[in-house]
């Protein structure tokens, strides 16, 4: 028989995320526009905002005392972000101008060099870099170092930063979107009030923007709640990677594709890893896969142990020092994925959390950022005098539609859908689309949800290497890397559906690069019953792909990345 993930559906629904404000209206936190997510896309939107409202202070006064708000749920501004990070600067020049230069920012410098190779478990191939990794210009970043930089700039405009606050539900009165309710804190793991217990608040807002990232909570419930989705559905792939200082400094950004990932259609593993300089003393490495596989021993975390061991990859890191790690999802359906309309009334939508990433070119930060900025131009059109809210949030799309974001991403809009044919002939197609710049697409191709892929065994685990802790190490070393904050005893945050088929168990425990799951007792008739340990959680999001549902865990908890 058949198994997929998809068969055993979490104890979900959106709709118990949408209400109406509960708060008395004198005890409600107003504010004029409510930015969700302090990673790229909401920095740069209350960043804009504050340019925007210096340059007409007539506008601030209709906002009232807080013009912008921002809530992260992490413990500042950073802890969650996460990405490689090559950053393609033009969105960041555009939204800086000539306030701040590129060599202002705390980036790790430009990149002058880079090397692609074809690895075998022993060889490494090197070959020319594809026009998709092709990075001169760019520059490498620490994407929380990046984040804390922008959230200092917004501030220095009024934003103001509400962090360790989680949006936990979508306000919507009337049909119009008008603010979030944030989530509770001083709950015990059964829900009843700790002594610190502090209930959630109402924030209202004339315009909210939802810039939440990968899988963000509320963008989900948005799209179904206002029935958004796209024409495909969206697809993923998680990363996991580390942070070295090592004794040798890295001259070029590296990109590997191949070994230790199997080519053949038959498991559907697509991805690559990538090696960056951070400096003279530091490096970053990590592993991408999509998370499309169908293998339920599929180990990113393990996969990317076993990589290390590769002799080219080995020499890089040894007589270095592990300092950090992390793990994140990131969307990568597509042009074909993105959300059928980007806005609804009074909300607006942008970043990862809809999907604006370039996966060939491995890029999404530029885009983030972008597609803040426009979300901020059109928030504050919404909000000038004899405006309608309606026509002024749909500029929105407009202007995105006009944007280098959807020139990009139409033009390698069937990439990421061609490698399931496997590694050669979606290599072949790929390369195609790209020299013809998306002119010889193969014609559209649905995208598959990674938890509908039927399920195989292939004793794949039994090559991952043993953690020697020096160049291997295992899930809970790497959990205690990412500085996690996550109280043990705070509510579950993490629906899945809790006797399964022994293969959908084990697809969740391997997958998991933090050891959120375990196989508890057995059913007799070939189900389980899965064990959850929420406070290993770095909410990376896999899980949401894979047939379960993260949802929010209290504020201020999950990684604390700050070199990621």
């Amino acid at each position: 028989m058949t198994v997929r993930a998809s068969d055993y559906p979490p104890p979900f629904a959106a709709r118990e995320f949408v209400a109406e404000p509960t708060d008395p209206s004198d005890e409600r936190i107003e504010v004029g526009v409510l930015v969700v997510g302090a990673g790229p896309a909401g920095l740069a939107c209350a960043i804009r905002l504050g340019q925007l409202i210096e340059e007409h202070p007539e506008v601030a006064e209709r906002l009232g005392d807080v013009p912008v708000a921002l809530v992260e749920k992490g413990k500042q501004p950073g802890s969650h972000l996460l990405s490689g990070a090559v950053v393609n600067p033009r969105s960041l020049r555009r939204l800086f101008g000539d306030r701040h230069r590129i060599e202002d920012l705390p980036s790790y410098g430009r990149v002058d060099g880079e090397a692609v190779y074809v690895l075998t478990s022993r060889n490494a191939l090197r070959i020319p870099p594809p026009p998709t990794m092709r990075n001169h210009g760019n520059y490498v970043f620490s994407l929380s170092r990046l984040g804390r930089w922008l959230a200092e700039r917004a501030e220095e405009g009024g934003t103001m930063i509400l962090p360790e606050t989680t949006a936990q539900k979508l306000l919507v009165s009337h049909g119009r979107t008008v603010g979030i309710r944030t989530g509770d804190k001083g709950r015990g793991r059964d829900g009843e009030e700790l002594a610190n217990f502090e209930p959630g608040s109402d924030i209202v807002a004339k315009v909210t923007v939802l810039a939440e990232g990968t899988q963000g909570h509320l963008t989900g419930v948005a799209l179904d709640h206002f029935a958004l989705r796209g024409a495909e559905p969206q697809v993923w792939e998680l990363g996991v990677k580390e942070v070295w200082k090592v004794p040798r400094p890295l001259k070029n950004v590296i990109h590997t594709m191949g070994w230790p990932l199997r080519t053949s259609a038959r498991y559907r593993e697509f991805g690559g890893s990538f090696v960056y300089p951070m400096g003279d003393g530091m490096l970053t490495i990590g592993l991408v896969l999509g998370l499309d596989y169908r293998d339920v021993e599929i180990s990113v975390h393990d996969m990317l142990q076993e990589l290390k061991t590769h002799p080219k990859i080995r020499g890089l890191l040894e007589g270095g020092e592990r300092v950090a790690w992390g793990a994140k999802t990131i969307p990568s359906g597509g042009f074909n994925s993105l959300p059928a309309r980007l806005h609804a009334p009074g909300l607006l939508m942008c970043g990862d959390g809809v999907g604006f990433v370039n996966i060939p070119t491995l890029k999404g930060v530029h885009y983030a950022i972008e597609s803040g900025r426009l979300a901020a131009e059109s928030a504050f059109a919404a909000l000038q005098r004899g405006a309608t809210p309606a026509t002024a949030l749909s500029s929105y799309d407009d202007a995105i539609r006009e944007s280098f974001i959807w020139k990009d991403l139409y033009e390698v809009r069937d990439m990421r859908q061609v490698f399931g044919r496997g590694f050669f002939l979606g290599g072949a197609l790929a390369s195609a689309m790209t020299v013809s710049k998306g002119r010889l697409a193969p014609g559209k191709m649905r995208a598959e949800p990674d938890a509908e892929q039927p399920l195989l065994r292939t004793g794949r685990s039994n090559r991952y290497p043993s953690p020697d802790g020096t160049i291997t190490f295992d899930k809970l070393s790497s959990v205690f890397l990412s500085g996690n904050k996550t109280r043990d005893d705070q509510p579950n945050h993490i629906r899945v559906e809790r006797r399964v088929p022994r293969e959908v168990a084990d697809l969740w425990i391997n997958m998991c690069p933090a050891q959120v799951y375990e196989v508890g007792t057995e059913g007799g008739d070939g189900t389980v019953t899965l064990q959850v340990a929420p406070s290993n959680c770095v909410q990376c999001g896999a899980i949401t792909a894979k047939g379960g549902r993260l949802t929010p865990p209290e504020g201020g908890s999950g990684p604390e990345y700050t070199t990621t």
